[in-house]
């Protein structure tokens, strides 16, 4: 078959480099335009654009595939350019653009998305954190066909993948690509058989949304209990990270690793302390009250310094 792939960072990646070794035909990539990266803020290309010059696949960068959008001059090459590869399927992970109609309705096949969540749990741009954050016990990959809503398309293939106690989103990042890379030359391998997976509709129940990263949510708000907190430190790992206030430091520093305990192994006996007070200090690490249990903070990261174990932090800290 004749495959357009798009996708953008190293989660794409993996798919696209999975679809090249299993030896299909991959067209055309779209990824998304090169942007600004490093101390010098030079143009830097998507680990998919990478990974597709280097296999010798033509890329394409639109800014916009909308005909009627901000940029109708990139969505007309875009166009112009699927129409004569007349790909039979387009593979979408992680793209980053809203694909219109008729991106959708050009492959004979349609669009398969490699979505990064059991569907219909964890819609939207941020599943795989959201996830952890939530206290999921598990996660997954699912291939979609790609529909005009927010993945909101029929179900091909799921694959689940329970998360560990330690799980943070860059391990559950790397799981899920390489099993979204497996799922989707699966389905491919069915299609190309002539044994297509069933469309399975997604359930009205158990529907959620997975909003988008903010670093404003990287500040722990201590008046929330610990367990939460100890999750979003996990979840946003490595971006967009948290960060807390310390004595010592005129700017937050950031937090990288975090356990929560009960409320009895921080200050014994009297009013309870109020949320953010600092309990005690030491080599396993600094315990911060909050509104239920006690955060032992276990990594932190100075401001222009590396992560680094509390007890090698402590060494080095004066408040």
């Amino acid at each position: 078959m004749r495959i357009a792939f798009a996708g953008t960072p190293e989660f794409s990646r993996q798919a696209l480099d999975a679809l090249i070794g299993a030896g299909h035909g991959v067209v055309c990539v779209l990824t998304q335009p090169d942007r600004p990266a490093g101390r010098g803020m030079k143009l830097m290309p998507s680990p998919v654009k990478q990974a597709a010059q280097a296999a010798g696949i033509p890329v394409l960068q639109p800014r916009s595939l909308r005909l009627d959008g901000r940029y109708p001059e990139d969505a007309e090459a875009a166009w112009t350019a699927l129409r004569d590869l007349a790909p039979d399927v387009m593979v979408v992970a992680a793209y980053g653009l809203i694909l219109p109609q008729w991106v959708l309705d050009l492959p004979r096949h349609g669009c398969l998305n490699i979505h990064a969540s059991l569907l219909p749990r964890w819609r939207g741009a941020a599943p795989i954190q959201r996830a952890i954050e939530a206290g999921d016990a598990a996660s997954g990959v699912t291939i979609m066909q790609m529909d005009a809503g927010l993945d909101t398309g029929a179900m091909l293939h799921r694959v689940e993948r329970p998360l560990a106690p330690d799980e943070t989103g860059a391990s559950l990042h790397d799981g899920l690509a390489a099993d979204g890379a497996r799922a989707i030359v699966d389905v491919l391998a069915r299609l190309a058989a002539g044994d297509a997976p069933v469309p399975v509709p997604q359930p009205e129940a158990g529907v959620c949304y997975a909003g988008k990263l903010l670093k404003s949510e990287s500040a722990l708000d201590f008046s929330r209990p610990a367990v939460e907190l100890a999750r979003r430190v996990r979840a946003f790992d490595p971006f967009p990270g948290t960060t807390m206030a310390l004595p010592g430091f005129d700017q937050p520093v950031k937090v990288w690793g975090a356990r929560a305990l009960p409320a009895a192994a921080g200050a014994a006996g009297g009013d309870a302390p109020a949320p953010g007070a600092i309990l005690g200090m030491g080599p396993e690490g600094i315990d911060v009250a909050t509104a239920d249990g006690v955060l032992r903070v276990t990594a932190l990261q100075k401001p222009g310094g590396r992560r680094q174990p509390v007890a090698e932090f402590m060494r080095s800290y004066r408040a």
